[in-house]
């Protein structure tokens, strides 16, 4: 299988390279950190050929007796060379019981460049602050990007390049099958080892059944205002026992375990946060259309999630702008950068941009505004608003 070039995430650790931190290599199961710290590992050859790297792999058999901290600790001191760069990988290493206890100590020396993969199972996001605190930085692995998927189909039609990855997603295995049915089939193992392992064993739930209804509802519901009221009443009224509490319990699980992103409200008239969760994103647009088909199917609201997960791909902060009763679908915030940016699908009536775009017309500050949709056109002006082409975007040949 060809493998692609993840050069961002590769200058990022580079970035990091020498620092204190843990680093600590988190997204969303089968994101490929693995095969990103392998590479991450080659470039360590390439840029360091005098150091000393200790690579572990803890799924591999042959190393079966470093299952237990005081041995991973003693296996990592032992092998440290003076006078050189001593980096420490580690692969899955949540294997190893109280795995933190020999990472801590190890910290503590401050003689070890520290690299970590491990299953989100024992590695949540709510988890690391506990596990290393104060100690440690992600690096966010997110599913391919558009770009991402061109490098690796190697097409000239970007449209039809473009439907393709709308349907199947960005889980690197999955490309390495060619029907439908296989593919489903694959993202779907995906989310039901997620759910059924990931959190359901570790929150010692007594069933998956909510669990796996408040998932599907947030996929059907991607882009949607969402809380845990509304799902809670939705699902009662199904005849499933459940309440808001369970409801919110269950919404944060799938958020740590990165199948989803809750967005939060800013105020743009008072310039504020609001804390609450507004919106949620799917980490990929392959779980929705292989747990729900084309039910239900919304491409805007479909492309708003891709717009979503992108921007957070490229680091903005985002949010759901709010200006009185107008809603905006993101303020994408970068340091002292900050862009309003709505998502539509068809625009290409006089009538429909007149009165999709008065929520960005109404704002009066100064910050750029930015319309991304399906227009088949290189970048154009209405009234100020910049206009741009999804797949152009995605694909970086458009900038916002």
């Amino acid at each position: 299988m060809k493998i692609i070039d993840r050069q961002t995430y590769i200058d990022r650790l580079k970035s990091l390279r020498g620092t204190q931190d843990i680093k600590v290599i988190t997204g969303v199961r089968r994101s490929g950190k693995s095969e990103l710290m392998k590479s991450f590992i080659n470039c360590l050859k390439e840029d360091d050929p005098t150091g000393n790297i200790i690579y572990v792999d803890l799924l591999d058999l042959e190393n079966e007796n470093l299952l237990e901290y005081h041995a991973l600790y003693n296996y990592f001191s032992t092998r440290f060379e003076e006078g050189k760069n001593n980096y420490v990988l580690i692969d899955e290493v949540q294997l190893c019981k109280n795995f933190e206890l020999a990472i801590n100590s190890l910290y503590n020396k401050k003689k070890y460049d520290i690299y970590l993969t491990g299953s989100n199972a024992f590695m949540l996001s709510s988890d690391l602050a506990t596990l290393f605190t104060g100690r440690f930085i992600e690096v966010h692995v997110f599913p391919f990007s558009f770009a991402e998927y061109l490098s690796f189909r190697e097409e000239d039609d970007l449209n039809k390049t473009f439907e393709d990855y709308t349907r199947i997603g960005g889980m690197p295995g999955v490309y390495a099958y060619d029907s439908e049915r296989d593919r489903r089939d694959y993202v779907s193992g995906i989310f039901n080892t997620i759910i059924n392992r990931d959190l359901k064993q570790k929150y010692r739930l007594p069933d998956d059944t909510v669990l796996f209804k408040t998932a599907d509802f947030l996929l059907d519901n991607i882009c949607n205002p969402t809380s845990a009221n509304n799902i809670s009443n939705i699902l009662s009224g199904q005849n499933i026992k459940t309440n808001h509490v369970t409801i919110g319990n269950y919404v944060k699980y799938l958020c740590d375990a990165y199948l989803f992103y809750g967005i939060k409200r800013y105020d743009i008239r008072g310039k504020s946060i609001l804390n609450s969760f507004e919106k949620y994103y799917a980490v990929d647009s392959g779980f929705r259309y292989a747990r729900l088909g084309k039910r239900n199917m919304d491409y805007g609201r479909q492309y708003e999630n891709m717009v979503a997960l992108e921007l957070l791909r490229r680091g903005y902060t985002i949010y759901v702008g709010k200006l009185y009763q107008k809603e905006i679908d993101f303020v994408a915030m970068d340091g002292e950068k900050k862009i309003y940016i709505q998502v539509y699908d068809d625009i290409s009536s006089e009538e429909t941009r007149e009165r999709e775009f008065q929520p960005l017309l109404s704002i009066k500050d100064a910050y750029p505004k930015v319309v991304i949709a399906r227009t088949n056109h290189p970048v154009y002006d209405f009234e100020g608003i910049k206009i741009i082409d999804l797949p152009r975007w995605l694909a970086g040949i458009e900038s916002i």
